[in-house]
């Protein structure tokens, strides 16, 4: 009996590992793209065009033009974003 409760464990442990791979393979294929300008106060995902600072989370404030936060592509535009070109031509009207 106790032979069958193992063997049943690990057969569900492994379709769920299989499970959890096969999601993270998913999700790696997605492609990303960079959207100016909808990231939160320290939830940038790294530096910002006007160089002050080169790291993820040093944003201080909420919807910058000048930070970025990395989204599944073609999600920017529905979000209020920008893409990079636009976010320098904002930043430097803005400057």
């Amino acid at each position: 009996m106790n032979h069958k409760i193992a063997l049943s464990t690990a057969f569900a442990a492994a379709l769920s590992l299989g499970a959890v791979t096969e999601s993270e393979a998913a999700e790696k294929r997605i492609k990303k793209e960079k959207c100016y300008g909808v990231a939160l106060a320290g939830q940038n995902d790294c530096s910002n065009i006007a160089g002050t600072h080169s790291c993820a989370g040093q944003s201080t404030v909420d919807n910058d033009p000048g930070e970025w936060r990395l989204v599944n592509k073609g999600l920017c535009k529905i979000k209020g974003g920008m893409n990079q070109k636009e976010a320098r031509a904002k930043v430097k009207k803005n400057a």
